[in-house]
């Protein structure tokens, strides 16, 4: 009893710390919404020039999860887990020195090298360090910080943007990051890394391959598939959410506001996401939430009213993020210790090049004077193929022991 009491402590303690930094990147990335809309004004943007700062962060996070995701597999989760979080820091905070758009999208790559790689490589390190029957649960409560963070983001870009300026909410968001980091030192590799440090590790090549090997060429392709649907749809949808609102009249003030109240809706996705994985299986909370999402997008688009827009709004929210949840908790479940962190790491990297092409395909659409209907008809579809996916080629790993 005493034990598994202290199973369950040591459970708690990964979560929390992990989480904390997950937080704080979502707090970065929900702040950059915002921070889009304030640009505008200052910077005099082109619709082009936003949807480059939205695509930027995700090539450098396409970079990191690629680099990053092989380097856990040769050096382990918990140094790359440092790394990611202090190249983040760096970047978020030297981003508010920014005194023009090249010299801040170069930052951003950097932003996104760090926050590509720390996302699969967290959830695979949790992933390994809990109990099966525990697993799919605790790595969807791990997603659920990135609602926290976003949520801290709207407040943050809620009252700091308008009245000090959007500098001063980049360095609120990149200090606690450094506390994070102080944080992770202490922690434990993954015991199941662990057990195979010993073994001679295969080379790079040889674990890219295997991939694509007849055993695991199945969920490779499910995978790559889900995730650059799921990542495409959300960067365009959810980056340009505040943008999208005052194109549908609302002042900036207000569609931060609209924003705040939809953001709140993450919370309950997580959660019963979390509840549902455990007593449904990962395949019926991808499919059951991704469904969710393409409808929401697709009324969301069409809305004509506020209070359509607002339901709409909020159920996107819930819907997007409860699927986000059961992705982490399902991607490294499809591999084995020796190439999980390359699994993982290569199928957010394929993510986040559909990252790089959602607002950049907003950005042209505004420019061509396509309406929020068709733009976000085309993600509806995205998620509905993601869907698919998972529907047709996934293997449900509930409560499967990690090999």
């Amino acid at each position: 009893m005493k034990s598994g009491k202290k199973r369950e402590l040591s459970n708690t303690k990964l979560l929390g710390i992990a989480g904390m930094g997950w937080m704080f990147d979502a707090m970065d990335v929900g702040m950059l919404s915002f921070i889009i809309a304030a640009l505008v004004a200052e910077w005099s943007l082109t619709p082009g020039q936003m949807g480059w700062i939205g695509s930027i962060n995700s090539i450098g996070m396409a970079v990191g999860a690629l680099i990053f995701g092989l380097m856990a597999d040769r050096i382990g989760r918990k140094n790359v887990f440092i790394i990611t979080l202090l190249l983040f820091s760096i970047g978020s905070g030297a981003s508010a020195f920014a005194g023009s758009l090249t010299v801040f999208l170069i930052f951003r790559f950097l932003v996104g090298m760090g926050l590509g790689g720390e996302l699969p490589v967290a959830s695979t390190l949790v992933s390994e360090s809990v109990p099966a029957e525990k697993r799919g649960r605790i790595v969807v409560l791990l997603e659920s910080f990135w609602a926290g963070g976003w949520l801290i983001a709207a407040v943050i870009s809620y009252f700091v943007i308008p009245s000090i300026g959007w500098q001063a909410a980049l360095l609120i968001s990149a200090i606690p990051a450094l506390y994070a980091l102080y944080l992770r030192i202490g922690l434990p590799d993954s015991p199941r890394f662990a057990a195979v440090k010993t073994k001679e590790k295969s080379s790079v090549l040889h674990n890219l391959t295997q991939l694509w090997s007849k055993e695991y060429s199945r969920q490779t392709a499910m995978l790559w598939i889900v995730w650059f649907c799921v990542v495409f749809s959300y960067y365009g949808m959810f980056l340009w959410l505040p943008s999208v609102m005052v194109m549908k009249g609302f002042s900036l003030i207000k569609s931060f506001e609209y924003v705040l109240i939809m953001t709140l809706a993450q919370l309950p996705g997580y959660f019963t996401a979390a509840w549902c994985i455990e007593r449904f299986g990962r395949k019926f909370v991808l499919v059951v939430y991704l469904t969710g999402t393409a409808a929401s997008a697709y009324f969301f688009g069409t809305a004509d009213s506020t209070a359509l827009l607002m339901t709409a709004g909020i159920l996107l929210s819930f819907f997007n993020l409860g699927a986000w949840g059961g992705l982490y908790a399902y991607t490294p479940e499809q591999y084995p210790t020796l190439i999980r962190g390359t699994g993982a790491g290569m199928a957010a990297a394929i993510g986040r090049i559909g990252g790089v092409l959602g607002p950049l395909l907003v950005g042209y659409l505004v420019a061509q004077k396509y309406a929020v209907s068709t733009i976000f008809t085309i993600f509806c579809i995205s998620v509905l193929i993601g869907a698919l996916a998972v529907f047709l080629l996934g293997k449900e790993t509930k409560k499967q022991e990690l090999v």
